[in-house]
C-alpha cells in the first residue's frame, strides 16, 4: 500500500512509518516540525527512516490548504493515518488557537483530501481525553462522550464527529483510535515519563499532581503501533444493527468506527514512578500538588471491541516499557 502519515516526525508517526516500511509499504510522511518541543528530537526520529527508498517526506503544515491539496494530487495515497495534532491537555489552556488550526482546520483538509482522491480508509488519532467528565470505568466507546474537560479533548471529539459526516455523506471509511497515555522510547518531552526522568537524573524534585492519586492506562508505543496497523488493514464497515432509536456512540450505519487502544490495566501514578526509580536506580524527590485544570483523575480503557474485531490487545507491562524508555533515554542523551 501507499500510506500517508501525518505527524511522521512525531512519537507515534515515526514508529508507525518504520513498521510500515519494514513490511514493504510505501510511506509519504508529512510534518511541520514545529517547536512545541525540541525540533532536534523530531529530526532524530525522522533520520531513522528518511533515507528509506520507499519513504518521501513533506515539510508542510496540515493547516496549509494548498499544500495539503498538492500532496494528495501528487502522491495519491491508498490509505491515510492522521497523527498530526497540537497535543497536550495543559498547553491547550495557554494556546487554544493552536488547537483550532491543527486539530480542526488541518483535519478538515485531510478529510477533503481523502474524499476527493479515493482514499480507501482514514485512520486518525483520537484520545482518551474525550471521556472527560465520565466516571464509569472502564471507559467504553459505547458510552456518551459529550462532556470534555479541555479544548484538546473537545477537538478530538470534534474530529470523530467530522469524520462521521464524511463517512455518512461520501462513504469514506474512517476509524478513530482513542489512545490512552502512550509512552516509550523516542517519546515526547512534555510527557510525564520524560520530565520525571530528566528531573530525577538532575537531582531535582518532580511535580506529582493530584497528590499522586492519578491512575492511568499507560500504553507502550509498540502496542499502539501494532493496533494502528491492524485497524488500518481492515477498513471501517457499517454496523447493520445500528438504530437511530437507540444510537450506539461507537458505530454507525455509515462506515465509521471508534476504538480504544489502552493497556486495560490502570496503574497508580506512584507505581509508575516506582517503576521509573527501579529502572534508574535512583529515588525520586516528589512535590505533591493538586489536580491541574483540564486533567482527569483516572483513565481505564475497555478494549473489548478491539479484541473482538482485531484479535488484539496491548500487553506490555509498565515495568518493561519504562525500563526500555530509560535505556533509550540514557543512550540518546548520553547520561
Amino acid at each position: 500500500m501507499k500510506v500517508l502519515i501525518t505527524g511522521a516526525a512525531g512519537f507515534i508517526g515515526s514508529a508507525l512509518a518504520l513498521r510500515l516500511l519494514e513490511r514493504g509499504d510505501a510511506v509519504i510522511g508529512i510534518d511541520n516540525h514545529n517547536d512545541y518541543y525540541d525540533p532536534a528530537l523530531k529530526e532524530a526520529r525522522l533520520a531513522r527512516h528518511a533515507q528509506h527508498p520507499n519513504y518521501v517526506h513533506l515539510r508542510i503544515d496540515i493547516a496549509d490548504r494548498q499544500a495539503m491539496e498538492a500532496a494528495f494530487v501528487e502522491h495519491k495515497p491508498n490509505r491515510v493515518v492522521n497523527l498530526a495534532a497540537q497535543a497536550g491537555v495543559r498547553y491547550s489552556l495557554e494556546n487554544p488557537l493552536a488547537y483550532i488550526d491543527s486539530n480542526l482546520v488541518g483535519f478538515g483538509h485531510i478529510l477533503e483530501g481523502c474524499r476527493h482522491h479515493g482514499v480507501e480508509h482514514l485512520v486518525y488519532a483520537s484520545s482518551s481525553s474525550v471521556y472527560g467528565a465520565n466516571t464509569t470505568m472502564p471507559f467504553s466507546v459505547h458510552h456518551n462522550v459529550d462532556h470534555p474537560l479541555s479544548l484538546y479533548a473537545a477537538t478530538k471529539k470534534a474530529n470523530e464527529l467530522m469524520a462521521h459526516t464524511y463517512s455518512h455523506l461520501y462513504g469514506l471509511p474512517t476509524t478513530g483510535l482513542r489512545f490512552f497515555t502512550v509512552y516509550g522510547p523516542w517519546g515526547r518531552p512534555d510527557m510525564a515519563l520524560f520530565k520525571f526522568t530528566k528531573a530525577i537524573l538532575a537531582g531535582e524534585k518532580i511535580p506529582v499532581f493530584n497528590y499522586g492519586r492519578h491512575r492511568r492506562d499507560f500504553t507502550y508505543i509498540d502496542d499502539i503501533v501494532e493496533g494502528v496497523i491492524r485497524v488500518l488493514d481492515q477498513p471501517a464497515r457499517p454496523n447493520p444493527d445500528w438504530s437511530g432509536d437507540h444510537p450506539d456512540p461507537g458505530s454507525s450505519r455509515a462506515p465509521w468506527r471508534v476504538y480504544n487502544i489502552g493497556n486495560n490495566q490502570p496503574v497508580e501514578l506512584m507505581d509508575y514512578i516506582a517503576a521509573l526509580e527501579a529502572a534508574l536506580g535512583r529515588k525520586a524527590e516528589m512535590e505533591l500538588l493538586p489536580l491541574q485544570p483540564g486533567d482527569v483523575p483516572d483513565t481505564y480503557a475497555d478494549v473489548a471491541d478491539l479484541v473482538r474485531e482485531f484479535g488484539y490487545k496491548p500487553s506490555t507491562p509498565v515495568s518493561q516499557g519504562v525500563a526500555n524508555f530509560v535505556a533509550w533515554y540514557r543512550d540518546y542523551f548520553k547520561v
